[in-house]
């Protein structure tokens, strides 16, 4: 019984992140189809930002009518919206309509929406539930929240997604000179898109698939016998008391504020003894929390919104690897910080200036784009694929260590950890949707008939 609760505690946390993350690794084929092309990120991350509005409605609606909302109930209706936006999306993915004279992918936005909705609020959904279990399922549960952005990044490999190769294609044309008209043979490089193991749809539904196992695993952890229920019937023999959501939200915000890591923010586990109390003067606080917001910015909001810009000038492969290979970057730093957790905040300090190195490059390449350094190069095509991992990977251990650190002061520091990585992502997406969509400083073009400096144009 207790394997079966830990399997269903797993799939359930799996549920939490699995359709943006899903969204993510899916841009390298997204970008080659949808009239947004290499602007969608800039979109998807103002979108996710605007979902938002999910958890500060629960957040407000637990402060100021306490005992309202049912976690139960509350759970039930946004796995169930995030299963109907999945299918929809299955379908709807590639339909367009005509705004303002422009083709846009509504549809998708629309259904990104919700599904972004879905995600932000099961940070402050989720865990609450999970607490009211035995503490061991709580571990259980933050490995399946690792196994939301692995999963779909495994499919996405397999799939091969988003991969071209330039070919020589000729065209026949007709020659006007004089009176004379003379047929010619004209031959150019074009973009040609492998097709995929198997189709965007087939991606969408296997998404919905593990929403769908994600809603019949809590259907099942939802019948478990909760920790406060079994603590009353020892007690109070025949008089079962059941948590209500508005008594636990805020003991979830220890541990899940937000979506900058799909872990636990205490390695040791919520079932462990909390680590004991350390105090911090104020000028480390601020310190702390100054990284918090800045790469949160850097990390949720700047450099997703130009990741095409950085890499599609490499190549389709080259984006389809970064998009996949970052994406793993993120559980598997977590991993890291369970088995090596660090309080120091010299390295917290040495990581974010490593990290944000790595997102300079990445950012330096997306402004020289569409010819940037080492193009054409295997070099080149390597080093963005590494910084992007390691863009991802060190800020991500930073930002758990931050959560450890910040736990062990004191629980409102935890709040103000949350409250600052929001507000760090809602800037960073806020200055380069603009920047992306409105003032278009970052320019793009087709890989295969770029037209670079000598030694930097693409090869047949």
């Amino acid at each position: 019984m207790a394997l079966l609760t830990h399997l269903l505690a797993c799939a359930f946390g799996t549920g939490s992140w699995v359709a943006i993350n899903g969204l993510w690794v899916e841009v390298p084929l997204l970008v080659t189809v949808l009239p947004e092309q290499w602007d969608l990120p800039s979109y998807i991350t103002i979108i996710i930002q605007m979902a938002n509005v999910g958890p500060l409605f629960v957040t407000l609606m637990n402060r100021f009518r306490p005992g309202l909302l049912k976690e139960v109930a509350v759970i039930y209706v946004v796995v169930s919206v995030g299963v109907i936006a999945c299918l929809l999306l299955s379908f709807l993915w590639n339909h367009t309509s005509v705004i303002a004279g422009k083709s846009h992918s509504i549809a998708f936005l629309i259904l990104t929406f919700f599904l972004s909705l879905v995600d932000c609020t099961s940070s402050v959904t989720f865990l609450p539930f999970m607490m009211q279990l035995q503490p061991q399922y709580t571990t259980t549960f933050f490995i399946g929240e690792g196994l939301s952005g692995l999963i779909p990044a495994l499919i996405a490999l397999g799939q091969g997604s988003g991969i071209s190769s330039c070919a020589n294609v000729s065209y026949e044309v007709n020659i006007t000179t004089g009176n004379e008209t003379v047929e010619n043979t004209i031959s150019q490089l074009e973009t040609q898109y492998l097709l995929p193991k198997f189709s965007t749809l087939v991606f969408f539904l296997l998404m919905t698939a593990m929403m769908l196992i994600c809603l019949l695993a809590f259907f099942f952890l939802s019948r478990q016998p909760k920790v406060w229920e079994l603590s009353q019937q020892q007690l109070f023999p025949g008089n079962i008391v059941l948590n209500s959501f508005d008594q636990i939200l805020d003991e979830a915000a220890d541990s899940q504020l937000s979506r900058g890591c799909s872990c636990s923010k205490d390695p040791k586990g919520q079932g462990d003894i909390l680590p004991e109390k350390v105090s911090y003067s104020l000028t480390k606080l601020a310190f702390i929390y100054l990284l918090i917001t800045w790469v949160s910015a850097l990390t949720n909001g700047v450099l997703p919104s130009v990741q095409s810009y950085s890499c599609l000038p490499y190549g389709h492969t080259t984006y389809h690897l970064t998009a996949t290979l970052s994406s793993m970057a993120n559980p598997l730093a977590c991993v890291v910080a369970a088995f090596l957790p660090s309080r120091s905040l010299f390295l917290m300090g040495f990581l974010t200036m490593a990290g944000t190195g790595f997102g300079a490059y990445n950012m330096a390449m997306a402004v020289m784009s569409p010819c940037p350094l080492l193009q054409q190069s295997q070099w080149g095509d390597a080093i963005i694929v590494l910084s992007w991992v390691l863009f991802t990977g060190t800020l991500t251990y930073m930002k758990v260590m931050a959560g450890v650190i910040l736990r062990s002061h004191s629980r409102s520091a935890l709040v103000w950890y949350g409250m600052l990585e929001q507000l760090g992502s809602l800037l960073g997406a806020l200055l380069m949707f603009p920047l992306v969509n409105i003032y278009s400083l970052f320019k793009s073009a087709d890989y295969c008939s770029l037209q670079c400096p000598v030694g930097r144009a693409p090869q047949g």
